[in-house]
């Protein structure tokens, strides 16, 4: 197993997992800095593995394996950490609206996973690749949840309701990208 430079990013975003959640419990001033920078930090190493992967053709089975892995691991349990919170809970506009929302993005994230799986074993894995809309959902949803993370204003801007907000917003293309992915398994399978 060779470790290149886009499968250690991926490895790095991991990694980051733990040290976020250890980070986000620990009581330490200014956490929310700490988390909102490892975020960040992770989400651009997702955008660059993949981009430095293609530019140096250091693609690889691994790297393919572990990045889906390290992004949806990323999102689910960063969704869970800010749904979970007493604190976030109360300063959202609805407890109810925001729960379904994270619900909905982490049943998304594990279906489309699943059927990317199944197209795959058909080896109709093209017919589900990413979509222009699952790519602005991922943005937006990285956006949203390093606001929800940082949790407190900012020079007077709202962070949390913008994180909020973002979220929504991610939450319907979380719905509309799904549609598109599974419309596409559809018609492959159907057309046999």
């Amino acid at each position: 197993m060779q470790l290149t430079i886009p499968n250690l990013l991926t490895i790095f975003r991991i990694i980051a997992i733990p040290l976020i959640v250890v980070i986000y419990f620990s009581g330490l001033k200014y956490l929310n800095w700490y988390c909102w920078a490892l975020f960040s930090l992770a989400g651009l190493s997702d955008a660059l593995d993949g981009y430095l992967a293609r530019k140096w053709n250091q693609t690889s089975k691994l790297g393919a394996f572990l990045d889906p892995v390290a992004d949806k691991l990323l999102v689910a349990i960063m969704l869970l950490l800010v749904a979970t919170n007493a604190q976030v809970q109360q300063a959202v506009y609805s407890e109810f609206w925001f729960t379904v929302t994270v619900m909905v993005i982490i049943g998304r994230e594990i279906t489309v996973s699943a059927l990317r799986e199944w197209m795959a074993e058909l080896g109709k894995r093209a017919n589900v690749a990413v979509s222009v809309v699952g790519k602005y959902k991922t943005g937006i949803q990285m956006v949203a949840i390093a606001c929800l993370l940082f949790e407190h204003s900012l020079f007077g801007l709202p962070i949390l309701l913008l994180g909020e907000i973002l979220l929504y917003i991610a939450g319907v293309l979380t719905v509309w990208s799904m549609s598109i992915y599974l419309n596409a398994a559809y018609r492959a399978v159907s057309a046999e």
